[in-house]
């Protein structure tokens, strides 16, 4: 489990097919601390270490199609940075909301407006079962927590600050771009319950 609070930036150093599978190979601060096995959220997307080099400050991850086909980690390429967070330890705090790690789908950035302190984001998805937000409610954009307003059936607006903007990837976020989107895990299950 996650919280959607981005501990720090890595960026994708090489990217390799095999099969249907892509293994991504990620540079960050943080790289000789991990270890095989660990979960570990890259965009928002739940990912296993299969590999560690320490010394180069870089771990692999594979992604297989089931992730592919719902995220947009195969437009992912070298250079390409990404938000990363490790898996809330147990006697951590829960600083964001429930994250998952589990990608419900891509949605398009349809605007990015500098309102001189602050920029303000516009999103839109697909609509569908559970896909839902509400009027100052939790959503999770690229493995980031954050409040939503302007919300309809299939798009939502976030207001971003100074910090967040800088250390996260939403920096390089621009009109036309694909994100990961995550509903909350409360609203979902209460979307199925309701039959919505």
């Amino acid at each position: 489990m996650f919280t959607g609070i981005i501990e720090t930036l890595g960026t994708i150093r090489a990217v390799r097919r095999e099969g249907s599978n892509i293994h991504f190979t990620v540079a960050s601060g943080f790289a000789a601390e991990l270890k095989i096995d660990q979960s570990v959220a890259h965009d928002g997307v739940c990912l296993t270490v299969v590999a560690v080099d320490a010394a180069a400050g870089t771990h692999v991850v594979t992604a297989i199609d089931e992730t592919l086909q719902k995220t947009n980690l195969s437009q992912w390429a070298p250079g390409k940075r990404v938000n990363l967070e490790r898996c809330l330890s147990a006697n951590g705090r829960f600083d964001g909301h429930i994250v998952q790690g589990h990608v419900d789908l891509t949605a398009e950035c349809e605007a990015v407006e500098d309102q001189n302190g602050s920029w303000l984001y516009r999103f839109r998805h697909e609509p569908g079962p559970g896909r839902v937000t509400v009027e100052k409610g939790s959503i999770c954009i690229n493995g980031t927590s954050l409040t939503c307003f302007n919300s309809t059936d299939d798009g939502f607006s976030v207001a971003i600050i100074p910090y967040t903007y800088e250390h996260t990837t939403f920096q390089d976020l621009r009109p036309g771009h694909r994100v990961n989107l995550e509903f909350d895990i409360v609203g979902k299950y209460v979307a199925k319950l309701l039959g919505k």
